[in-house]
């Protein structure tokens, strides 16, 4: 069943307060989600160059591989040296 009622126009204080102006850095890993349930937690990260992936603890990306996942972020290992990656704004 679909609704056919048509939603109405975003309030602008709501707007202003659901947008982070700049909260990405297009040339870095960025995190945007974690969801799942707690002794499996996924990320949804996007990458430098734009793509959108799915990832695990374990994983390899270009920027590192995955060594944990928690409900505040996720950490990466590259070259010895981990980094923590947060939620924008959070």
């Amino acid at each position: 069943m679909t609704n056919t009622v048509a939603a109405g126009a975003t309030p602008a204080n709501v707007a202003a307060q659901a947008t982070l102006a700049n909260a990405l850095d297009a040339s870095v890993l960025n995190l945007l989600g974690i969801f799942g349930p707690a002794d499996d937690l996924r990320a949804l990260i996007r990458l430098p160059g734009g793509r959108v992936h799915q990832v695990t603890t374990g994983n390899r990306l270009s920027s590192g591989r995955i060594v944990a996942i928690d409900e505040t972020g996720l950490m990466v290992l590259k070259n010895g040296r981990t980094t923590r990656i947060t939620i924008p704004g959070s």
